[in-house]
């Protein structure tokens, strides 16, 4: 198979930024043997958070964007500003959030065959004194562009997914 021509990428988003619809946002730009890249805009509206057995490189091509994550157990937000790049490492629950008019790339490595990522919902309640998980589903990704939408939409159409079983709060579905 002969190796594919360089990506103009402004081009490519001049044609194809309709592609980059909500509830995910993202469409998959190339995908190796060893690597996923992926174009994602905004805005979004999620609110669950993604654990990804290996790392997650972010660069803000347009705007910037929130990377909300879990670190040493507690909430913590990351600022990737326009033209910034960030390592997210292995294994670190995050929840990108997308402003409108902004695009970003994403690069994932293709998953190992025994490797399962994870999509999550922690309760708002401020009577945790931790994250506390109201839902999680785990599965196998082989094309993550695809298989988020049924789970995210799996837990906004299902209250009883949304009730924290510690606290009894209802989490909005998105």
């Amino acid at each position: 198979m002969p190796i594919p021509a360089p990506l103009n990428f402004p081009l490519w988003l001049t044609r194809n930024q309709h592609l980059l619809q909500p509830p995910v946002n993202n469409f998959c730009l190339y995908q190796g043997s060893d690597y996923i890249v992926m174009a994602v805009g905004g805005p979004n509206q999620r609110n669950d958070y993604h654990v990804n057995q290996t790392e997650e490189w972010f660069y803000q091509h347009k705007g910037g964007m929130l990377l909300r994550i879990v670190d040493d157990g507690k909430f913590r937000d990351v600022r990737i500003e326009e033209g910034e790049m960030f390592l997210l490492p292995a294994n670190t629950p995050h929840n990108p959030v997308r402003f409108a008019d902004t695009i970003g790339l994403v690069v994932e490595r293709v998953r190992p065959v025994d490797s399962t990522d994870r999509l999550r919902w922690y309760c708002t309640s401020l009577t945790h004194s931790e994250p506390t998980i109201i839902y999680e589903e785990s599965f196998h990704v082989t094309d993550l562009g695809t298989q988020l939408k049924p789970v995210i939409e799996r837990w906004m159409g299902r209250e009883d997914l949304r009730r924290c079983k510690v606290c009894g709060q209802i989490a909005e579905p998105k």
